[in-house]
């Protein structure tokens, strides 16, 4: 089997594997190659750097992580905010059945700051040092000994480093290894019982099918969600206000464990009728909406149990590979964000080298385990909250509310530089003063 062959620094301090570039991987492997003291290299199964899907959200907490991993100049370039008054709006809650207002959620500072998958990827990839990427590379299995881990891929080469990373999403192949199956049983995403249906609608498109139906074309730029029992829709604006994101959900909640049928692909194109046929009877803001769809995508949305530990030895997964969640939070790019700001701080430290690196992964590991635990359970529970299913809320508008008003706080507020700090205690590294950008 063949080695791959780097250009690296004399004698590196630490070589590091990024499995999956992504926008958490590219955004570690960008922190990291800072470090003139590490060689890291980043391998992606595509052909070239890509996202799928299309607006992604940033709470306040994923915003203080891009800033902190130093890649806020780029992203304001690119990121869209709601109109003025309602810059300080996540989103504005509404009766799915007549539009009517139940309330806002506000992140102030932030509101309700969003990107277009693609962009910005592509935004951060340009601060990536050239040479350090590599295409084609679909890791199939990962190996390691007592000095190094070795990641293999399906094209017959191999290469081996002082640690491996395995940011390569909810269907890691790097995650078997960290959680072998004859130990842990089989590891697998499963389905949550939701579909959500997706579009990208023109922004006048959106603005005249709403004034058409009665509506106030300010829906089309302040993002709103409209909530109703087993479903909801939410819109938000991407590309410079050009686009609006919408995504319309439906749950399965006639079983405990709902099954995707057999042989059913995750995504697939369907019918607008089928969509319509969903939200029938629904208000006239979400007819002007779906109505604007005219080839939808069906996306079965899976997720990750939580898991038992993200660490052995050399080798750690982060992202989605660890953590995958379902989206109603906002919040799995910002914890992929999290993760990469925490894991550059710690392996850019001249106190980690090949000798500790194992122990620098365990710290992460504990220092993270919980939050990112926290954060999948929640983002389900909110769907839950969203379509009047929630345990002590359901569809009681008083309690719907006060939830809706306060329930995202301690995301939010969350400073990963605590995480770092918290790893560094396991460490018995000495504490680094606030805000150090990796």
């Amino acid at each position: 089997m063949s080695s791959i062959n780097t250009a690296c620094p004399t004698s590196p301090r630490l070589t590091v594997s990024i499995v999956g570039g992504g926008i958490g991987g590219v955004a570690l492997a960008v922190a990291l190659s800072r470090d003139a003291g590490l060689d890291v290299q980043v391998f992606e199964a595509a052909a070239q750097f890509s996202e799928i899907g299309a607006g992604v959200s940033f709470g306040p907490n994923a915003v203080r992580a891009i800033s902190l991993l130093g890649l806020e100049a780029p992203y304001r370039r690119i990121a869209d905010a709601s109109p003025a008054p309602f810059e300080d709006v996540w989103f504005e809650w509404r009766r799915g059945s007549d539009d009517g207002y139940l309330t806002a959620t506000l992140a102030p500072g932030c509101g309700q700051s969003s990107v277009h998958r693609a962009d910005f990827l592509d935004a951060i990839v340009a601060h990536l040092p050239e040479g350090i990427a590599h295409f084609g590379k679909r890791c199939v299995e990962v190996t390691q000994d007592g000095d190094s881990a070795t990641a293999r891929f399906d094209d017959g080469t191999s290469f081996r480093a002082d640690i491996l990373i395995g940011f390569d999403g909810i269907k890691s192949a790097v995650r078997e290894h960290v959680l072998p199956p004859v130990q842990h049983g089989e590891i697998a995403p499963f389905w949550s019982g939701t579909y959500a249906y997706r579009g990208m609608i023109p922004t006048q498109q959106l603005e005249a099918a709403l004034e058409a139906r009665g509506g106030d074309r300010r829906l089309a730029l302040v993002p709103q969600m409209y909530l109703g029992r087993d479903r909801h829709i939410l819109t938000f604006p991407v590309k410079q206000s050009q686009l609006i994101n919408m995504v319309a959900f439906i749950t399965d909640r006639s079983t405990p464990h709902p099954e995707l049928p057999a042989g059913e692909e995750w995504v697939q194109a369907v019918s607008q009728a089928e969509m319509l046929s969903v939200f029938e009877g629904w208000g006239a803001a979400s007819q002007a909406i779906l109505g604007c769809i005219a080839e939808p995508t069906r996306w079965a949305l899976h997720e990750l149990p939580e898991l038992p530990r993200y660490h052995r030895d050399r080798v750690l997964i982060v992202g989605d590979a660890a953590h995958a969640l379902v989206p109603h939070q906002g919040a799995g790019a910002g914890q992929a964000l999290e993760d990469a700001y925490v894991l550059a701080s710690l392996l850019t430290d001249e106190a980690c080298d090949r000798g500790n690196a194992d122990r620098v992964l365990g710290a992460f590991e504990a220092a993270r385990h919980a939050r990112t635990c926290k954060v999948q359970r929640t983002s389900h529970e909110a769907g839950d909250v969203y379509e009047f299913a929630a345990a002590g809320i359901g569809d009681d508008e008083a309690r719907l509310i006060e939830n809706l008003e306060t329930r995202f706080d301690w995301l939010w507020n969350h400073d990963p530089h605590s995480d770092v700090q918290a790893a560094r205690q396991v460490l018995n590294w000495a504490p680094v003063p606030p805000h150090r950008s990796a």
